[in-house]
């Protein structure tokens, strides 16, 4: 069970991270070239203006899921610059189709755009484990 003192530290901690998280994660699928449905279903689909108010910058404190979310975001990009070298080779992977198993032919960006948390989550350990982490 979680304490109110737990809670609000965790709320508190959200509201710290939650604009840079998200002034990084819109440069990450601005790079990655993402429509703005495809930017919602990453995040969770959240309703359209709370999505637009996010994109404009208005201090809103994102809910975990989100925040978990965009971990996994990070996390992808992150082993991708990594991996490839060359930012707009490492930002064309995920649009790619790929052979391995794991998306059998389809592209990692299909995967995760499956909205579902464990898909971004599948996605970033594959990736971790490609670079021998």
């Amino acid at each position: 069970m979680v304490t109110a003192k737990q809670h609000a530290g965790s709320r508190l901690e959200a509201d710290r991270v939650s604009a840079p998280a998200l002034r990084t994660l819109f440069r990450i699928i601005d790079a990655w070239k993402l429509g703005a449905k495809e930017q919602m279903t990453l995040l969770g689909s959240p309703p359209r203006s709370t999505f637009y108010k996010w994109k404009q910058g208005e201090q809103l404190v994102l809910p975990h899921d989100v925040l978990e979310r965009i971990s996994y975001i990070f996390g992808i990009y992150s082993a991708l610059q990594v991996l490839l070298p060359k930012p707009e080779v490492a930002d064309a992977w995920i649009k790619k189709p790929n052979d391995a198993p794991l998306f059998g032919g389809r592209s990692a960006l299909d995967r995760m755009l499956s909205g579902q948390v464990a898909d971004l989550y599948v996605v970033r350990q594959y990736l971790d484990a490609q670079r021998g982490g």
